[in-house]
């Protein structure tokens, strides 16, 4: 697996997260962000080993169909 930055928030304060990945060989997106923990009753349950993360609206730019690349597919 080789991981590609995508993009870190431009907002970020002392240039923590959240932060985008694209791994190189299947595409699949890896994304840094902030745990959401407070929302299960809209979410529902959330499986042992998983996690919704947050990321600001301001990031979507880093995301390869917005800003005009196209996903990498093996």
């Amino acid at each position: 697996m080789s991981l590609e930055f995508l993009g870190k928030d431009p907002d970020s304060p002392n240039g923590g997260s959240p932060t985008i990945w694209q791994d190189s060989e299947t595409g699949d997106l890896w994304i840094q962000g902030w745990a959401v923990r407070d929302l299960v009753a809209e979410i529902g349950k959330i499986p042992d080993g998983e996690a919704v993360v947050r990321i600001p609206r301001r990031m979507l730019q880093f995301l390869p169909e917005v800003n005009g690349d196209h996903w990498r597919r093996n």
